[in-house]
């Protein structure tokens, strides 16, 4: 019986596959969505970077604590605030305030000045500027000072190491926001010996429950006992990465201290004390956040390890691995070696018959009675 053909009406589209971009029934086309190509580090300079026209008014206002930017803004529509003597009445007027005089209500503002401080964590010491248990925090190892000051990045309670408290909200915006790749050094004890292939895996990514979290750079720094020491520098700071990454790798974090940040590097600063940066290190720093960033150098790109302990890990692994393997067969890789020697040498070895349909051809290859088929002959009756 044969198969009716199917009829469609005027318009319909025939099945098959949908044309891309097009919604049956004449619709709006399908969004589709746009790539991203988007590369590790900042490849131009940032939008944090300071304006050479100065800053917004309002945000300056704020910093002089007259109030959230919002109330500075309905100050600024009102005609409250004079630039110079000239009401500023509307919005996204930008202004220096080492240069310019600005008043509130004929009342000169006054800006608090921009410090920096670098502080050595105490281990058990909070970073969190508000802390309803009361615990200790860094800010309060700090002189007391009427600015408003806050820390760039975090460390929590059981790490110690180096942090940056300053009231200068673009230079933390532009140490702290993952499109710069501010790069953040570690010194961790861990227990157990982790191999080279951890110290990959680390550099690779693991999964975290927010996502893939990877190491710029993971290297074995020695061994004493039953624990490590480690250097793993990172470029994002989610909560507790290091301790996490290491636990899926089965490594528990003993101790872990921060070492540096950018290119502040801990020099003669004690436990739970702290230092003032120099104009030339603010400067620093931020040449540091807007230049484009290379690559880091990880451990699975080292040629040699970095210690001598590590040397042994790997070359008790290797022992074991070549203690495993069959012996190898000697000669050159891919060299022919023949399956009959005595018949490539000129004797005799079995020789692979040839094929002819009906016995009526001879043999493909020499040998043997050509008269004679492949097939036996039929018995003949008597």
């Amino acid at each position: 019986m044969a198969r009716k053909k199917r009829s469609f009406q005027q318009g319909s589209r025939p099945p098959g596959k949908r044309p891309a971009g097009k919604r049956p029934g004449g619709g709006k086309p399908f969004a589709q969505r746009k790539k991203s190509y988007s590369k590790r580090g900042a490849s131009a300079p940032p939008k944090t970077a300071p304006h050479p026209d100065g800053e917004r008014l309002q945000k300056i206002l704020a910093t002089a604590g007259y109030g959230s930017r919002r109330s500075c803004e309905e100050f600024i529509l009102e005609g409250r605030v004079l630039v110079d003597g000239v009401p500023a009445d509307k919005l996204g007027v930008r202004v220096k305030p080492e240069e310019q005089e600005i008043r509130v209500d004929g009342e000169l503002i006054r800006l608090p000045k921009k410090v920096y401080y670098l502080v050595n964590k105490p281990s058990g010491v909070v970073s969190t500027n508000r802390d309803p248990s009361g615990r200790t925090r860094v800010i309060d190892l700090l002189p007391p000072t009427d600015a408003h000051l806050f820390t760039v990045g975090r460390l929590d309670k059981s790490s110690e190491g180096l942090l940056l408290i300053t009231n200068d909200g673009d230079l933390a915006q532009a140490l702290t926001h993952p499109k710069h790749g501010v790069e953040k050094v570690y010194r961790v004890e861990v227990q157990g010996a982790p191999d080279r292939k951890i110290l990959i895996q680390l550099e690779q990514g693991i999964w975290l429950a927010e996502g893939k979290a990877k190491a710029n750079s993971a290297l074995f720094k020695g061994q004493h006992g039953d624990t490590s020491h480690l250097e793993i520098t990172l470029s994002e700071g989610k909560n507790r990465e290091i301790r996490r990454l290491l636990a899926r790798v089965g490594h528990k974090v003993l101790k872990l201290k921060r070492i540096a940040i950018g290119p502040l590097r801990m020099k003669d600063i004690p436990t739970g004390a702290y230092r003032e940066l120099k104009p030339s290190e603010v400067k620093e720093l931020w040449d540091y956040a807007l230049k484009p960033k290379r690559p880091p150098r990880s451990y699975s790109q080292d040629t040699k390890p970095s210690s001598t302990s590590i040397d042994e890990v790997l070359k008790e692994k290797a022992e074991r691995e070549e203690a495993a393997e069959p012996p190898k067969q000697s000669g050159k890789r891919g060299a022919y070696t023949p399956l009959y020697p005595n018949r490539a040498s000129g004797g005799k070895g079995p020789r692979k018959k040839s094929w002819s349909p009906k016995g009526k051809g001879k043999r493909a290859s020499g040998g043997g009675d050509s008269s004679k088929s492949n097939f036996p002959r039929k018995r003949r009756k008597r």
